[in-house]
């Protein structure tokens, strides 16, 4: 049915949470919240970025996705009153470089590409920052593509964004599964067109506007039960 299936891969393939370990080690107390409030400072400026110039051509505002990760972790030791030394940067930086894929995702990419269907990475990360986490995960045998809005200039949820899947794959919109955990995510690339599968590791509702995905399960894997 699905030619191509696509990940997002912050949060879908690649465990954000997962710095709160260092930042409570860094930070005793507060590495939960911390981690919380440093992912959602990091979409926030995608999204004021984006929404604040959407020109076809790319935002006049745009940053790397790097960049921008670097500036909500320094806002955010700001606004919660924690001492963000030069080496405490560099330790979080670096091991959000190599972010710890979720234990299925390896094997959910292989089990696809076994069965003859493409399959990328659709991101809001640099191609650099991309290619490290991807590299140290081992999962490139298993990626077509890793295709990053960098080309764009313009994070999700623009529609550029996505449209750049049917300009790097012979393939049309309903020939595409779009799979994230992000429900914001899930929900945009559903306007878009494609047909979507949430990743709600957590249990939580799905947004109160749009059209709710095409499937949903609880880990990655449930994937494999669609295709």
């Amino acid at each position: 049915m699905y030619k191509l299936i696509a990940f997002d891969a912050y949060g879908t393939l690649f465990d954000v949470y997962s710095m709160g370990q260092l930042a409570e080690e860094l930070f005793p107390g507060n590495g939960q919240s911390f981690a919380l409030m440093w992912r959602d400072r990091q979409i926030e400026y995608t999204r004021l970025v984006t929404m604040s110039d959407p020109n076809p051509n790319g935002s006049q505002y745009y940053l790397p996705f790097w960049e921008l990760t670097i500036r909500s972790l320094r806002y955010v030791c700001k606004r919660m009153g924690l001492a963000l030394t030069a080496e405490y940067e560099k330790r979080l930086m670096d091991q959000y470089a190599k972010l710890i894929g979720f234990e299925d995702s390896l094997s959910v990419l292989k089990a696809i590409k076994d069965k003859g269907i493409s399959t990328a990475i659709l991101s809001n990360g640099s191609k650099e920052m991309l290619a490290t986490v991807v590299e140290s995960n081992g999962l490139q045998p298993y990626l077509d593509k890793v295709v990053t809005v960098e080309d764009v200039r313009l994070f999700k949820t623009a529609p550029q964004a996505y449209e750049l899947l049917l300009k790097a794959f012979p393939v049309k919109k309903e020939e595409i599964l779009f799979v994230s955990s992000n429900a914001w995510d899930a929900l945009a690339a559903k306007w878009f067109g494609f047909d979507v599968f949430w990743v709600n590791r957590l249990g939580h509702p799905f947004e109160e506007i749009g059209s709710r995905p095409d499937y949903e399960g609880n880990a990655l894997g449930k994937v494999l039960e669609v295709i």
